[in-house]
């Protein structure tokens, strides 16, 4: 985590909303031409491949043990 950043609750409704305004921010600036022309650091890359990781990993789990 950087520092100074707080973890957050992304599983209430505002955090989820919160967390998903900060997603449609990021892809809006990434998709902007001047962003994409420039590098990606090795270390982001390398962050983004354990952080997509973790993700696929916790999918995997089952959503839900109820049964209908």
């Amino acid at each position: 985590m950087r520092p100074g950043r707080q973890p957050r609750n992304w599983r209430s409704e505002a955090g989820s909303r919160l967390w998903l305004s900060g997603l449609i921010a990021a892809m809006e600036h990434a998709e902007r031409s001047e962003v994409r022309r420039e590098p990606v650091a090795p270390e982001i890359l390398k962050a983004l491949r354990i952080q997509l990781a973790l993700t696929a990993s916790f999918r995997s789990a089952p959503i839900s043990t109820l049964h209908h």
